[in-house]
């Protein structure tokens, strides 16, 4: 049995994700704390209390990292270690530090940055996303085609077989839209977000994250890691790269979760707020085992499935 830890990405923040196990755990305040010394606020005042910052990308970002992080660590003093780590975009970054190819420090600083760089790229009003379900890549892909002679659109998620999302400038996608629904998609729903993420607008974002990258020291991961902008496992030298073309590049998902099967992972454990990366890996595999870890009760069922 081969077990795999998938992280939270942006948009499973909730106001008090992690409260239950940071009242139970030491383990898990030592890891809010460190994130309030580095970034300079409270990081659990942030997650815990109802405030205007959460949902801002800037805040949103080193939140959930923390999170994820602080029940990762969890986790481990429970003895359950995983054979492979993966995250959906920003939980790529706490894959990355529980591989130790760099410090969970540098991961929060890090991400503070990405967060600011991924609001400021696309200007309020330009940008739109929309999940397509229940459509075949390649209409997708080629409805994105055509519609971009209009204003720019394409892939921007690959999360399952049944969810694709697409993003761009709002002409853009309004028209992929209007030619999926032309080709018998029936459901399409626009999305909440506050920008076109993992879209070539995101250019700005990715050059500046390239020079903040450049004072970053990144190591050979200890755990193998599947990264989401190929969905294969990445070497040290390759990191950085990766890092900043996840910004602009399309979220194969599926694709890394089925990697990850290929590589004999039979069990998966969703740590962080949340449970998308379960629903979505129950859609791309009926046989694999899900398990979550979130609060009290999700930490106990995970561990009375994995300590035995």
């Amino acid at each position: 049995m081969a077990t795999a830890f998938v992280y939270s990405g942006q948009g499973a923040q909730y106001f008090g994700m992690g409260q239950e196990l940071y009242n139970e755990y030491a383990v898990v305040r030592t890891v809010f704390d460190e994130a309030s010394a580095t970034l300079g606020y409270d990081v659990a005042e942030l997650c815990f209390q109802e405030n205007d910052k959460l949902h801002l990308t800037e805040y949103t970002q080193p939140a959930i990292l923390t999170v994820s992080y602080a029940l990762d660590q969890l986790l481990a003093e429970k003895g359950i270690q995983p054979d492979f780590v993966a995250g959906l975009s920003l939980g790529e970054y706490t894959a990355l530090v529980k591989a130790n190819a760099f410090s969970f420090n540098e991961a929060i600083s890090l991400v503070a940055k990405r967060g600011k760089y991924m609001s400021e790229a696309v200007p309020a009003g330009r940008g739109k996303m929309a999940a397509v379900m229940n459509a075949e890549r390649a209409v997708i892909e080629e409805s994105c085609r055509e519609a971009s002679e209009t204003a720019y659109v394409a892939p921007a998620n690959y999360n399952m077989p049944t969810q694709i999302v697409i993003g761009g400038e709002i002409e853009g996608v309004n028209k992929a839209i209007e030619i999926l629904e032309s080709k018998g998609v029936k459901r399409i729903i626009p999305l909440n977000v506050s920008g076109p993420f993992h879209t070539a607008l995101l250019h700005p974002a990715a050059e500046k994250l390239e020079v903040a990258l450049s004072d970053v020291t990144v190591d050979e991961p200890k755990i193998p890691v599947v990264g989401n902008t190929e969905a294969t496992i990445v070497t040290r030298d390759a990191i950085k790269g990766l890092l900043v073309r996840q910004i602009e590049s399309p979220v194969l998902w599926e694709d890394s979760v089925r990697k990850l099967v290929d590589l004999g992972v039979d069990t998966f454990v969703e740590v962080g707020p949340g449970t998308t990366l379960s629903k979505f890996i129950k859609k791309i595999n009926k046989e694999v085992s899900v398990y979550n870890v979130e609060d009290l009760k999700s930490l106990n069922k995970t561990l009375e499935a994995l300590q035995k």
